[in-house]
């Protein structure tokens, strides 16, 4: 059964490559060199690229959805993916420099804490990707430039001193779930909609006009956004049950630690059955405009799959923790692509 489990998610994920959330734990012999790509691609945490491309993508289809793809305007999507995947990249390779020594016990396998990178090499890495994102967002207008903005100032305040949010359990979660929840989706919503409504690239190269400006969001934006909202919070408290050995020894206060293994996992797997029969609700009673019959299908597929999957996993088996928690990454993945495929549908 897991080999079954692991050939149906792994065809969905395929593109993925060597995942770099639990690559070293499932593949600890792998003493190969490393490229220079290879690793920069490990440097970069895929999860969180796929996440945010996914995303991009999605958001761009919600804010289409309304227009049945009749003023397709493709240049500012490119750019906001350029801003987003490079502010993901500042925020993810800020941590790895901060957390080299916690990384050495809990993700040996990433560049920095592996030795591949130089300090340097990460510190130049994490200052072109953060200009980048700030300049290309700059030059796409107002909602871009807050979304990136917003996302690259509470991402150095969770990884840097002497603020450093992620040694509280509360402030950490709360960072990790209002970036890639609440801001990501709103942010991009509201720049995609705006450029759609234009109906042509907003760039330096064209101008923007201040009359186009609009924070009428729908409904199926904020539904989109709760779920996430929640369901980040739940990728947010499980994500440090395999790394207990690090976080106790360098004093980074996590859930984990503080309620034991067994509760944060319970806890995350309520707070993922509340994100899907929430947004199954929600379908049926605020949201007209989609496929009600696939939505609710998908997601009790997937809140199926999550517990029956979870009853399997054995706690004191970090190999197993670290697949379950691929999976859950998966299943974020996945509501990336079939919420905007019910608005679509609609």
């Amino acid at each position: 059964m897991r080999t079954l489990q692991n050939s149906f998610f792994g065809a969905f994920v395929g593109f993925m490559g060597n995942d770099s959330i639990g690559k070293s734990r499932v593949d600890k012999n792998d003493s190969a060199p490393q490229s220079w790509v290879s690793a920069f691609w490990e440097f970069s945490r895929p999860h969180t690229i796929v996440g945010t491309t996914l995303s991009v993508l999605a958001l761009y289809a919600i804010a289409q959805s309304s227009r049945l793809f009749v003023n397709p305007v493709f240049l500012p999507l490119a750019f906001a993916w350029l801003a987003c995947i490079c502010g993901n990249i500042y925020i993810v390779g800020l941590n790895q420099l901060e957390d080299v020594e916690i990384d050495k016990i809990n993700k040996p396998y990433l560049p920095i804490a592996s030795g591949v990178f130089s300090l340097k090499t990460g510190q130049l890495i994490v200052a072109a990707t953060g200009i980048i994102a700030v300049v290309t967002a700059v030059l796409q207008g107002p909602f871009l430039l807050a979304t990136v903005g917003v996302s690259l100032v509470i991402g150095t305040a969770y990884s840097l001193p002497p603020i450093r949010l992620k040694r509280f359990p509360f402030w950490a979660a709360l960072c990790i779930f209002t970036v890639r929840g609440a801001i990501v989706n709103l942010g991009l919503f509201l720049h995609f909609n705006w450029v759609l409504g234009l109906g042509r690239a907003k760039s330096v190269f064209t101008g923007g006009s201040w009359e186009s400006l609009s924070l009428a969001i729908p409904a199926e934006v904020w539904v989109l956004t709760a779920f996430v909202v929640v369901f980040t919070f739940a990728i947010a408290i499980f994500k440090d049950i395999p790394d207990m050995e690090g976080d106790k020894q360098y004093n980074i206060t996590t859930f984990t630690l503080e309620m034991g293994k067994p509760a944060v996992f319970n806890l995350s797997r309520w707070v993922l059955t509340v994100c899907y029969l929430g947004a199954t609700l929600a379908g049926v009673l605020i949201l007209p405009n989609v496929n009600l019959v696939f939505l609710t299908v998908t997601h009790l597929v997937a809140l199926g799959l999550m517990w029956f999957w979870s009853t399997k996993v054995n706690l004191e088996d970090k190999i197993e923790i670290a697949q379950f928690y691929q999976f859950i990454w998966k299943l974020f993945f996945l509501e990336y692509l079939i919420f905007p495929a019910a608005c679509l549908l609609g």
